[in-house]
């Protein structure tokens, strides 16, 4: 039986931080660093062949998505000689209504995949439950298309989890931890890529992300 947070109530705010920051901790440890480091070659190598980087989430998980674009491809480019190309698909308000109003919801990231994506981009569907029919479906496109896949969830994982490439999954039951944890994962994905491809490595400690 999963143990949700918070367990009991907690009346300070102080010490509410206090308990939170120790999930957060924990849930940070959870994340297999196998894989991160796999999904760290992946962006890298595919960034590095000018291949398409897409992005995808859902209500906070949009957030996150949308924040990956800025990270990965303004800061990145940072005295680096790497340049991403990244597009979230959770951004544009009035094709993601058009969509669902019209051919569905579950179509709401797939539909744009097949009209922007080839084969060799690379997918990051970002969703703390992994079981979100729009993010399973985007990454069942993403299959088909021949892109590589990554998926960050939460909780259990979902089928997300299962048919990514490369599976960052954050063992927790709080949706505010596992999406703290997803934006931290997006952090060091984008600082490690402009960390590893500077045009002078002398500088690493004296600039700012």
């Amino acid at each position: 039986m999963p143990s949700f947070f918070p367990e009991h109530q907690i009346q300070d705010a102080g010490l509410y931080a206090d308990a939170y920051f120790e999930r957060i901790t924990a849930a940070a440890k959870t994340v297999d660093r196998g894989a991160l480091a796999a999904a760290g070659r992946l962006l890298a190598e595919r960034a590095a062949q000018g291949k398409m980087i897409f992005s995808c989430g859902n209500g906070g998980s949009a957030a996150i998505s949308n924040h990956l674009v800025c990270d990965c491809m303004k800061g990145v480019r940072g005295n680096s000689w790497l340049k991403p190309k990244v597009n979230s698909l959770s951004s544009a308000v009035e094709l993601i209504t058009a969509i669902v109003n019209d051919i569905g919801p579950e179509e709401m990231f797939s539909f744009q995949l097949t009209s922007m994506a080839s084969e060799g981009d690379v997918l990051i569907a970002i969703s703390s439950s992994g079981a979100s029919p729009n993010i399973i479906k985007a990454l069942h496109t993403a299959r088909e298309m021949k892109m590589a896949t990554i998926a960050m969830t939460g909780f259990a994982g979902g089928e997300s989890a299962r048919l990514a490439d490369v599976s960052l999954h954050v063992d927790a039951e709080n949706y505010g931890v596992v999406e703290d944890v997803h934006q931290s994962l997006m952090h060091i994905l984008a600082q490690y890529l402009r960390q590893s491809h500077l045009t002078d490595p002398s500088l690493l400690g004296t600039l700012k992300f």
